[in-house]
């Protein structure tokens, strides 16, 4: 009714996307399809496109000096929208989860977690992050992350930026990133930054992985079989795919 569907396009039911508004009841022990209700039974479950849960869209993209990423925010406390913490570096997963248990991540802080995209290791889900973190703001710290990696569900409640292009293994600024430098991700208005001097942001070398991760993530069961993958895929941004 809000004209965002084309009822035109042809489905294997006839009478085209239409028929799926309808809802299917048995009277006299015979399938029926009937409109759906005008009103919303429940408006915390479904509302009308006149009448949103929020104005824009759960998804928003981030940009600024470290690139370019998307975050999912309709999970995400309103008070964490903005976070601004000194960065600390992980170059896999194992990294954070192992400072964690150590205890050592009972701070504000955004976790960088770099060398997790399409070229370096073939773009794997990082879902072992969020409880960890999802622990550490139920503390009150503030958390974030930002990645060139995905994460599942884009982590919940957790503010993350993933997807983040360019990625580290293509010389992306997120390889400039040092622990300590403060980033501030602010979904409110759609920006990712690095806060350091522009001259020495410009200056700075970019880190590259190291020669036993990188090995680890050519070498074994059968990774090497997707080394001309890694080799010619192009960024998440434009689809991560090794083929136009």
């Amino acid at each position: 009714d809000s004209g965002c569907m084309y009822p035109e396009v042809m489905t294997v039911s006839e009478g085209g996307l239409k028929e799926y508004t309808k809802k299917p009841t048995k009277e006299n022990n015979k399938l029926i399809w009937k409109d759906l209700p005008k009103e919303s039974g429940d408006e915390t479950i479904v509302r009308t496109a006149d009448n949103p849960f929020n104005q824009s869209g759960g998804l928003k993209l981030l940009q600024g000096n470290l690139g370019r990423s998307v975050i999912k925010i309709s999970a995400v406390p309103q008070d964490r929208y903005i976070i601004e913490a000194p960065a600390i570096i992980f170059d896999t997963q194992e990294e954070l989860l192992s400072a964690f248990d150590r205890g050592e991540l009972e701070k504000d802080f955004v976790a960088v977690v770099r060398f997790q995209g399409p070229k370096a290791n073939g773009m794997p889900e990082l879902h072992k992050l969020t409880p960890p973190l999802a622990v550490l703001q139920n503390k009150g710290f503030k958390v974030a992350i930002v990645t060139d990696g995905r994460m599942s569900g884009a982590s919940g409640k957790i503010p993350a930026a993933i997807h983040l292009s360019p990625e580290a293994s293509a010389n992306g600024p997120i390889s400039k990133i040092r622990n300590g430098d403060m980033i501030r991700l602010n979904a409110m208005v759609g920006t990712l930054n690095a806060l350091v001097d522009e001259d020495t942001w410009y200056e700075r070398e970019n880190e590259n992985l190291s020669d036993q991760l990188r090995n680890n993530n050519a070498h074994d069961i059968g990774r090497e079989l997707f080394a001309g993958m890694r080799k010619n895929v192009i960024s998440a941004e434009e689809g991560a795919i090794t083929w136009l």
